[in-house]
């Protein structure tokens, strides 16, 4: 900029004295009498007009709000001091031409009218809590809660209000946001939403509850539906997808990296096989001869373990399954027996949930064996297989040291087979069901007395049997430590398969309260988990491959089961 007339510093050492709330300063010596009228009759930002008692005046500092001065609340209510921090005073030292239709710092507002009263500015950063007039006004204060959140009004905490009628505040889907900005999803991201667009609305869920356990941010919550759900935010960890067993866990490469080469061929290479029965009353609810109930209580009284996760009938619905930990013989006994339909078991190893139940031990020194489907041990032993943290799963999936599958060749949804097949099409409500049970590809169905009171070729129910069963090829539970079945032994005689150390463990504990034999028939086994394996392979969209990698890409299942490459991208 130029440099300063002599006149121009004058006026603006002027400003300034005035600004800085000292004395007015009252120009050069030779300044001509016109330009002192001048000098007379100007009114400086934030200074009131001049009275007989000079020591009344008080002026706001430049870089704060006003002075809360008695004298200076006193000018506030003549109307003479602005009360917006007069933020103009550096402005004015700055030499700067300003005009009232250009200025932006507030000063000039209303300068050139002829009011004698200047226009209080309503612009500006102000005072917290004083009116214009100075006046501090009337507060309330809120206590603060102390171990919650904080309650306002005896309202939600999680509440919205002011909310204007008619106006609706969902949070917008991914499409939304996305044409809000350029930023791009990285390419080895995978969300919930690809597993909810390729498995869950497929239909293809096996509700093992793999995902729950996997979520390291626990987003993934269980639905009335019995399905996994989204509870909170999506981290896009990629974990959900990774390890469920219809979604990115290539489950067969799991059998070979659980049991070996072996494992992937006919009914595998377990370490012995036996037909054997429980000798003792109780055996009489329990599936065939309550090998698993015998099992699980015999590591109960050896301290081999904590307690079991098991499946128990829901108080509400009748022959619906729930899970449930069992820490006593009288747990396991009293709910011994198959319910068909899935708990999400590993969406229940939350030990929190549990705690009242567990002795008082640190979280790592439990120890709990888990009873599931096939899909469900092979979520399991693959989640045990990394080191990573699993927040309030973790501790129950590093708790599990005994694994036992019951043999299956599908399950079924609960409101499918129980409400539509038995109740709607066969007149069979379930308060009239004492046991179910699918044996030699039949439905059989009895009363409270032991009488049959249906019998059919298991494809009649298969409207009700969950679709993604279809593509599961491990009749026999080839990831677990001990196998548990029917298919191979006469009646009242489970069939038991031993595919581990830890497996041979539990039964050599168990054996004295056995009445067992060889396997009565091998090759009934191996027949059905052949039919199994070729019912897989015409169901499976993607390759049969043991030896691929152990987690398949969201890109390669997309394209080979036609799902969305981005659902995001479409609202989903």
């Amino acid at each position: 900029m130029g440099t300063d007339s002599e006149d121009e510093r004058s006026e603006s050492s002027s400003k300034r004295a005035g600004a800085a709330g000292t004395e007015r300063s009252e120009g050069p010596d030779d300044a001509s009498g016109e330009a002192a009228s001048r000098e007379d009759e100007r009114r400086f930002p934030h200074v009131p007009e001049s009275s007989d008692d000079d020591d009344a005046v008080m002026v706001p500092e430049a870089s704060g709000g006003a002075s809360r001065s008695r004298e200076n609340t006193d000018h506030a209510r003549e109307g003479a001091i602005r009360t917006d921090g007069g933020s103009g005073a550096d402005d004015a030292s700055n030499g700067d031409s300003c005009s009232p239709n250009t200025c932006t710092c507030g000063e000039k507002t209303g300068a050139d009218t002829e009011s004698e009263t200047p226009q209080v500015a309503t612009d500006g950063a102000g005072v917290a809590n004083v009116d214009e007039m100075g006046e501090l006004g009337d507060l309330e204060f809120t206590e603060p809660a102390e171990n919650v959140s904080q309650d306002v009004d005896n309202g939600s905490p999680d509440a919205r209000v002011g909310i204007p009628d008619g106006v609706e505040l969902e949070t917008p889907e991914y499409s939304i946001r996305s044409r809000m900005n350029d930023i791009e999803t990285p390419d080895e991201k995978t969300w919930f939403m690809e597993l909810d667009e390729a498995v869950i609305d497929e239909g293809r869920c096996i509700q093992c509850g793999t995902c729950v356990a996997a979520c390291p941010s626990d987003s993934i919550g269980i639905g009335d539906d019995g399905e996994p759900e989204l509870v909170k935010m999506c981290t896009g960890c990629s974990l959900c997808w990774d390890f469920c067993p219809r979604g990115g866990l290539r489950y067969e490469r799991q059998w070979k990296i659980t049991g070996g080469d072996d494992n992937v061929k006919g009914a595998g290479d377990p370490i012995t096989e036996f037909s054997a029965k429980v000798e003792d009353d109780w055996t009489d609810n329990a599936q065939d001869g309550g090998v698993v109930t015998g099992i699980l209580s015999t590591l109960l009284e050896e301290g081999e373990i904590d307690g079991a996760l098991v499946a128990t009938e829901s108080e509400e619905e009748e022959w619906k399954a729930e899970s449930y930990l069992a820490t006593t013989t009288e747990d396991l006994i009293a709910n011994a027996g198959t319910v068909y339909n899935q708990t999400m078991a590993l969406g229940n190893l939350d030990l929190d949930q549990w705690e009242h139940k567990l002795p008082d031990k640190s979280w790592d020194e439990l120890s709990i064996a888990i009873v599931g489907t096939p899909c469900e041990i092979e979520g399991i032993r693959a989640l045990q297989d990394f080191e990573w943290d699993y927040q309030a799963q973790n501790e129950g999936i590093r708790a599990v040291d005994y694994t036992i599958a019951l043999m299956c060749t599908k399950n079924f949804n609960y409101h499918s087979l129980m409400g539509e097949q038995l109740e709607e099409q066969r007149g069979i409500s379930p308060s009239e069901i004492g046991k179910m049970d699918v044996l030699n590809g039949k439905m059989m169905v009895y009363d409270h007395e032991g009488e049959m009171i249906v019998e059919e070729d298991i494809e009649n129910f298969h409207d009700a049997a969950l679709k993604g069963c279809d593509e599961c090829a491990d009749f026999t539970g080839f990831c677990s430590d001990i196998t548990v079945g029917s298919v191979g032994s006469s009646d009242e005689y489970s069939s038991v398969i031993v595919r581990t150390e830890q497996g041979m463990k539990a039964w050599e504990l168990t054996e004295p309260n056995l009445d067992y034999h060889d396997l009565e028939d091998k090759s009934a086994v191996g027949k059905l988990q052949g039919w199994d394996k070729k019912k897989a392979f015409e169901s499976l969209e993607r390759p049969f491959d043991p030896d691929a990698p152990r987690f398949i890409e969201y890109t390669d299942h997309a394209e080979n089961y036609g799902t969305a490459l981005n659902p995001h991208d479409q609202g989903h």
